[in-house]
């Protein structure tokens, strides 16, 4: 093994020890930890209340929607919090998710060094530092001091933080494409936007599209966070849960309807990735290859890689 790599990460565990040393007052602390933990797990968080699954029922025994409407679906979940939160929120990302990913791909190509001198891409980096600087939830926060409660805080607050956050993923993307086909383009006359258009997102489009579903994915979980400050969606919910009168159990559910989301938007992430992925010829490894030991793994590889050749023809 490398010796300077040995060396540096002997320094590197030795810092973090000396700053976690430093930070931490009472180590004393983690021996009751998971005591407390599983106390609050079993009498606070455990089953969880799936009554936030079903429309609320009123003195007169009606069913009503979380803004107080009359619910006339054929299925209560329709009309519940968590369908009414995750609905929110997903359209809330959605939004600001697209928005905020128009506007930064054209300022993360004037922030790219391959693609504009330093005097343009050293500014361009600033606007998006200073927007990322800043976590979503302030920014939500001065949105709703300025316009009130409500969804429109939330949104400006995902879109400016994904301008800042997508712009710096996708300038990076773009100086890691291949320099022949830019300076082909140049050497074309193109202009700089026509090198985006034309080489630039295509040469990085699986990047891009990565980059954007998991934003998406991003804003729809800190949706729950932005709640927490009157930015609606489903976090508000949560938010109405976890302060008195502590109804952890049901926040519970709502952060395992939240859960499942994500798994939901991941799988679609693959998919769509996947018209964009050129596997070419090399195929997928077995399950079981990750459980043998890579002489077996591979012996076992030739041989069905030989069967499915002899399959083919």
């Amino acid at each position: 093994m490398n010796k300077k790599f040995i060396i540096t990460t002997v320094i590197l565990l030795s810092l973090t020890w000396m700053f976690l040393d430093d930070l931490v007052e009472d180590w004393g602390q983690i021996e009751s930890a998971p005591e407390r933990l599983e106390t609050f797990f079993n009498e606070d968080l455990w089953p969880p209340d799936w009554s936030v699954l079903e429309a609320e029922e009123w003195a007169d025994g009606t069913l009503h929607k979380p803004d107080g409407e009359l619910c006339t679906e054929d299925y209560e979940f329709f009309c519940s919090k968590a369908w009414t939160g995750m609905v929110i929120t997903i359209k809330m990302a959605f939004i600001s998710t697209l928005i905020g990913f128009m506007i930064s791909v054209p300022i993360a190509s004037l922030a790219a060094s391959n693609l504009a001198p330093l005097p343009i891409a050293i500014p361009a980096r600033v606007i998006l530092a200073g927007l990322r600087s800043l976590p979503s939830i302030i920014w939500a926060l001065l949105f709703a001091i300025a316009l009130g409660f409500g969804p429109l805080p939330g949104i400006l607050a995902m879109t400016l933080y994904t301008i800042g956050y997508l712009g710096k993923l996708q300038y990076e993307a773009i100086e890691g494409i291949a320099n022949a086909p830019l300076e082909s383009a140049m050497a074309m006359g193109l202009t700089h936007s026509e090198r985006l258009v034309h080489v630039v997102i295509p040469e990085s489009s699986n990047d891009l599209l990565s980059q954007l579903m998991f934003m998406f994915e991003y804003n729809v979980r800190h949706g729950t966070v932005l709640g927490l400050v009157g930015a609606g969606g489903i976090g508000m919910y949560i938010d109405n849960y976890i302060n008195p009168p502590f109804a952890y159990d049901k926040a519970f559910a709502l952060l395992i309807v939240v859960f499942v989301v994500v798994v939901i938007i991941d799988l679609i992430s693959m998919f769509v990735r996947s018209y964009v992925i050129e596997d070419g010829d090399v195929k997928r490894p077995k399950w079981w290859t990750v459980l043998l030991p890579a002489g077996i793994a591979a012996d076992y590889y030739k041989k069905f890689r030989a069967k499915d050749s002899d399959e083919s023809e």
